[in-house]
């Protein structure tokens, strides 16, 4: 599956807890394109699990992500961002930019997610929050577009997740516009 990505766009990425959106951020954008929840708990904190520190995270992540959509500079959300309110800033930020919200939602099984976190030794995420988390997401996809989201690419395996290709689309030249002048 081809992704296509505008240049002006704030990707948001939204999947529970263990469905690989980190994984994917990295295999597809540069770091420094890349805004994960989970960094700025550590750079608030010195723990990227510390769920006490999300507020100020979040805090310090919006201003980030401002500096860059108004340098015009293709920026990746990387948080859950399973429900509507967390989704709403984005938008409006996007909006507020002149930048389109993109939305990349990895759906996976719950059996898939189960596996991955139970493995993980960075994460303590348990059945019952990556059945909630899904549940919310589940419930909300169906308004994406309603949202504000001017694209939106389901994933709907692990397979499909990984034979997606990125592809950034430049956006067109004015007519009669040349370089140099």
């Amino acid at each position: 599956m081809k992704l296509a990505i505008p240049e002006l766009s704030f990707l948001i990425l939204i999947g529970p807890s263990g469905c690989g959106k980190s994984t994917f951020a990295r295999r597809h954008f540069e770091p420094t394109e890349i805004l994960s929840s989970d960094e700025y708990r550590g750079f608030v904190s010195d723990d990227d699990n510390d769920q006490t520190a999300t507020d100020d995270a979040f805090e310090a992540l919006w201003v980030v992500a401002r500096k860059r959509l108004a340098r015009g500079r293709l920026t990746v959300l990387d948080a859950t961002n399973v429900q509507v309110e967390s989704r709403k800033k984005a938008v409006a930020l996007a909006r507020e930019y002149e930048r389109l919200p993109i939305a990349i939602v990895f759906d996976l099984p719950e059996q898939v997610l189960n596996e991955r976190n139970r493995v993980r030794s960075d994460r303590d995420c348990g059945p019952y929050v990556v059945s909630t988390q899904r549940q919310q997401m589940l419930r909300g996809m169906q308004g994406l577009d309603k949202e504000g989201f001017r694209q939106i690419y389901r994933l709907s395996s692990v397979e499909e997740v990984n034979a997606v290709t990125v592809v950034r689309e430049p956006l067109p030249r004015p007519e009669g516009r040349h370089e140099g002048g």
